[in-house]
């Protein structure tokens, strides 16, 4: 059996944890570390989430060594996971634009994700937490997703992303178009 997926009520303490997080993988990864983000529903206030701390960290390119540097800090690689989902559709898209690498953390459940700066997948993640903190209905259309997904598959860590990652390509459709009508194409670093 793997992984039991359980929504769980917004935590105040994530902001917080992240903080700590972030604060320790700055000082690992010193300049090599462009950005680091909190990313996922824990970084989306009053939102609902497995209580699992997700991060991004940016680099300028995905060769540079920073397995070792964080491995001395408790992050273990996981070499089978290099790419994240790609969208349905999207066949514009290449393993380079999809491509990261992925560590679980020794002292909490966090899931770090290194990607490349200015990849669609190092975007993805930033315009997806700043959609849903200014959108409170789809984020809480989003919770409700999650949390009848792991009512009816608990166990079964397939099913749910199967059906949750396509379902939130939906709603990522809605934050391009937000995304196009701001002031700024930036994307808040928090």
């Amino acid at each position: 059996m793997g992984e039991r997926i359980e929504i769980v009520p917004y935590r105040n303490t994530w902001p917080e944890e992240y903080a700590a997080l972030e604060q320790e993988i700055r000082a690992a990864l010193g300049p090599l570390a462009l950005s680091v983000d909190h990313i996922g529903s824990t970084s989306v206030p009053g939102l609902s989430a497995k209580d699992v701390i997700d991060l991004q960290v940016t680099v300028a390119d995905l060769q540079l060594p920073v397995e070792e540097a964080l491995a001395a800090i408790g992050y273990r690689r996981l070499p089978h996971i290099t790419q994240d989902h790609q969208p349905p559709g999207r066949t514009d898209l290449t393993t380079a634009d999809l491509a990261k690498q992925f560590y679980k953390y020794s002292k909490r459940n966090v899931n770090l994700h290194v990607r490349q700066h200015g990849n669609f997948n190092q975007h993805y993640p930033l315009l997806c937490r700043d959609y849903l903190r200014s959108h409170p209905f789809a984020a809480r259309a989003y919770e409700e997703i999650k949390q009848q997904l792991a009512k009816y598959f608990p166990d079964n860590v397939d099913a749910y992303y199967d059906i949750k990652d396509p379902v939130f390509d939906i709603i990522m459709e809605g934050a391009y178009e937000w995304q196009k009508n701001q002031h700024t194409p930036e994307i808040s670093r928090k």
